[in-house]
């Protein structure tokens, strides 16, 4: 078999900040961690670069992350880290006209490979959004979206029990790369989902829920692994994993979301993976593929 030490990870999910004096005090708020110490997880976790996703709503962060600190990132790490641009559906004008393809386009020549992390919060279905929405399609951009499942008291797209706006926009936009994450959008992998526990993190055996009929019926609809959510959605049901990174291998991304130096989620997560190797459960070629292959082919990267 071979050796999984020799596959190097893409983190499809990555936060970083370059001017980490000026953010508040870590007891106050928590920051993001600066490039050096995401490099500092890098090393130990097997990953060869990751994408950073800037934050530029309010609701999400004190201070947001913007799609020229990351960018400018990039230029200080240039082996270790892509990104994406994020421009906020409710930018320029606040109407679902506004022209937010002038913005995409001008991030995109600065080499933004996507959008996201989307974590405004508004309906996944509001015309703003879908605005958002047909220009990312438009311009073959990517788009990873966090999900909430209430206004206020946290950030994110809002959509119900059953996701059926995000559904809606699934199929409006057939030619939109989505990509799904945060607990409420893992929590739907189960049927027995109840509203009460939608932005939990589940356990147990999974019946299969919403986010495999989503997955099924729309080839457009990606899912990154990321933080607790992604990993406990796997974790919870070995069986039910296997299978699901069988009949997904295709749009399935590694992805880590690290937030701050205390972080700890990645290294279960990332041991769970590898046992699931050694033990012969996950196919090597199936691991490669989603720690690494299918975010090559999305974001049209190059491989060595």
């Amino acid at each position: 078999m071979e050796n999984i030490k020799n596959i190097k990870k893409i983190d499809i999910h990555a936060h970083g900040t370059a001017f980490p004096q000026y953010l508040p005090s870590k007891e106050w708020v928590g920051r993001f961690c600066s490039g050096e110490e995401t490099i500092a997880f890098y090393d130990k976790l097997n990953i060869e670069k990751g994408v950073l996703l800037p934050v530029s709503s309010p609701e999400a962060f004190v201070s947001p992350m913007t799609s020229e600190n990351c960018k400018y990132i990039t230029t200080l790490y240039p082996d270790r880290f892509l990104w994406f641009c994020n421009v906020d559906p409710r930018a320029l004008t606040n109407e679902p006209n506004a022209d937010l393809k002038q913005l995409l386009v001008h991030y995109k020549k600065l080499g933004a490979l996507g959008v996201g992390e989307v974590t405004a919060q508004i309906y996944a279905d509001d015309p703003k959004l879908d605005n958002l929405f047909g220009c990312c399609e438009e311009l073959d951009m990517p788009v990873l979206i966090h999900i909430t499942p209430k206004f206020g008291g946290g950030y994110g797209i809002v959509d119900d029990l059953g996701l059926p706006r995000i559904e809606k926009m699934l199929k409006k936009h057939p030619n939109l790369k989505l990509i799904g994450h945060s607990q409420p959008f893992w929590a739907e992998i189960s049927a027995d989902l109840t509203e009460d526990k939608r932005n939990d993190f589940p356990k147990g055996k999974v019946t299969e829920g919403r986010v495999v009929e989503l997955m099924c019926k729309y080839p457009n609809l990606y899912c990154d692994l990321s933080a607790g959510s992604g990993a406990n959605a796997m974790m919870r049901d070995e069986e039910f994993a296997m299978k699901f990174f069988a009949e997904f291998r295709d749009r399935i991304l590694y992805g880590c979301d690290i937030c701050d130096v205390s972080n700890t989620h990645p290294f279960m997560f990332n041991d769970w993976l590898n046992k699931m190797v050694e033990e012969e459960k996950l196919p090597v070629d199936i691991y490669r593929k989603i720690v690494r292959e299918n975010a090559i082919r999305l974001l049209k990267l190059e491989e060595k």
